[in-house]
């Protein structure tokens, strides 16, 4: 299995960021930087997505974050010193994208909206304290963005998915909404949920980023 490497980042401003990264075993196609919820401790669950990405061939990085005091300022300073370690593993700014998951999915959309990026994609999202609330900022996505939410305590989850269906079409961006009925904000309780989700995942970096 892909292994994770965990290292102390220097940001061009003195900031250090600690990074947790799973490169591929041949060709790098792109980059892919993951936002999770448990970042802040890279968990056995985070370090298997980061293996399954980077077996599909992208370089994959999360940076260690403390959601607990997460604001929209430190959310895109921990991006750009991310997407800074990328470029400076020579992945070019058009290959690179950004996914969340579960909590993540909202800093996704976040990061989405306010960076550009090749593509995003959003798996799951609820409201965080700190950042924006999901339909306020769709319309202002600059990214190509893909969100697929389930609906027990999602803030996307039930009719308010088709809300911001409707708001990240008013981007000038390609954009995709998909409501999954009956799946949780993880996608654990719904296997076959799960499994599109992520294959639909890995189809949107492969439209966008090459």
């Amino acid at each position: 299995m892909t292994l994770t490497t965990t290292v102390e980042h220097q940001h061009a401003d003195g900031h250090t960021l600690r990074l947790t990264f799973a490169e591929p075993d041949g060709v790098v196609r792109g980059g892919l930087v993951v936002l999770h919820e448990g970042a802040e401790e890279v968990e056995e669950g985070l370090g298997l997505l980061l293996a399954g990405l980077a077996g599909e061939g992208w370089l994959t990085v999360t940076p260690h974050l403390d959601r607990d005091n997460l604001t929209q300022q430190d959310l895109l300073e921990a991006t750009d010193a991310t997407l800074s370690w990328l470029a400076e593993r020579g992945v070019q700014a058009d290959l690179v994208g950004v996914v969340g998951f579960d909590l993540g999915g909202t800093a996704a959309l976040v990061v989405a909206s306010n960076r550009r990026l090749g593509a995003a994609v959003s798996v799951g999202g609820q409201g965080v304290t700190g950042l924006p609330v999901l339909v306020e900022i769709a319309g202002r996505l600059t990214s190509p963005w893909l969100g697929m939410y389930g609906d027990a305590g999602d803030e996307a989850g039930g009719a308010e998915v088709e809300q911001l269906r409707d708001a990240a079409a008013t981007a000038n961006v390609a954009t995709n909404v998909v409501h999954y009925p009956g799946a949780n904000h993880r996608f654990d309780a719904d296997p076959d949920a799960a499994a599109e989700a992520w294959q639909r995942t890995l189809n949107w970096f492969d439209a966008h980023l090459r």
